[in-house]
């Protein structure tokens, strides 16, 4: 479902199109067969090569829901789906003297920016049920991928919410620690790679959403030899901080089950904790952390227990995060 090409095998039109124009974008407003629908739309994964994506993978369980709430018949009413055509269609007036009303010619797929759940549950009740089924749609004439990206942050973070994590995934070229929380989870060398999630769903092996790490990382980056940074020097120091911490604790680093060093709690006391460290390792003049410094204060914190059922078995919240910093840094002296 939902092929990522854009080429179409047969053109489709669309009639009694009602076209409009919205905040000075052209837009289309139709209903088309549910078929049709999912043909002639495409979607834009959040790790597409060309870095305009911005889609959460498609949840099984949200299709097969919709399918469910499609069988009860009449009552089973659903919103338009919305799709940027991307200048690909081709609208013609049924008569001059009205020229907002007529026929909509689709030559390539459009972008499905939302309603890839509506239309999984849908292609889903069309294969049980052998019915065919008319889909609300809402098409603007073309959007830049920019645009597009931020509709489909807008509708989804204001209305009923894409999650912290995919949106500030969205936003990494605008936000300077969303760009370095981006690059922990993607890049193969950051010790967050295999932990890390960008579009926020926990399993058992990643469990640390990006916004996990874009809020750890405003604890790590708080201190005021920070301000002066740039976003790429943010990133060295954040990497060398938590693969020291990775090299000094190894069996504890994402073992998930039995440690607590990679839970949320303690890798925010831990960048609480690396503000004052880091600052302290920082060279003035060339902006470098001298590394054998920091190595040296977080080797005193080396004989502690993370484990789950240790000390630290009911360490939770903001709270406790300070709490166990506080602990820490009395432990180093700094």
């Amino acid at each position: 479902m939902f092929e990522e090409k854009k080429q179409l095998s047969n053109t489709i039109v669309i009639e009694n199109v009602i076209q409009s124009k919205m905040r000075g974008k052209v837009v289309y407003q139709s209903s088309v067969a549910a078929t049709d629908a999912i043909k002639m739309t495409f979607i834009k994964p959040y790790n597409d090569p060309s870095g305009k994506g911005y889609q959460r993978p498609v949840s099984k369980k949200r299709c097969v829901d919709f399918s469910v709430y499609l069988s009860k018949g009449n009552e089973s009413l659903f919103t338009p789906i919305l799709i940027n055509a991307g200048g690909e269609w081709d609208f013609t007036p049924y008569d001059k003297t009205r020229n907002s009303f007529g026929r909509l010619v689709c030559n390539k797929k459009g972008s499905l920016m939302d309603g890839q759940h509506r239309l999984g549950g849908l292609a889903l009740y069309l294969k049980e049920t052998n019915s065919q089924i008319n889909v609300p749609i809402l098409a603007f004439h073309y959007l830049d991928d920019d645009e597009e990206i931020r509709l489909f942050d807008t509708i989804n973070t204001e209305a009923k919410g894409i999650g912290s994590s995919l949106s500030r995934y969205l936003k990494r070229e605008l936000d300077d620690l969303s760009w370095v929380a981006t690059q922990l989870i993607t890049q193969k060398e950051s010790p967050f790679h295999e932990l890390g999630t960008i579009v926020g769903k926990r399993s058992t092996t990643k469990h640390i959403t990006l916004q996990n790490i874009y809020r750890a990382l405003t604890y790590l980056t708080k201190h005021p030899k920070f301000k002066k940074l740039s976003k790429e020097k943010i990133l060295v120091i954040s990497l060398l901080y938590f693969d020291n911490i990775k090299k000094i604790f190894p069996d504890d680093w994402g073992n998930y089950k039995e440690s607590k060093l990679t839970h949320i709690v303690c890798i925010d006391a831990l960048s609480i904790l690396g503000s004052k460290i880091v600052a302290k390792c920082l060279i003035e003049e060339s902006n470098q952390v001298d590394n054998f410094k920091l190595n040296k204060y977080l080797t005193k914190i080396k004989t502690v227990n993370w484990s789950n059922q240790g000390e630290m078995k009911y360490l939770k919240g903001v709270s406790g995060s300070k709490i166990l910093a506080k602990d820490l840094e009395a432990q180093i002296n700094i």
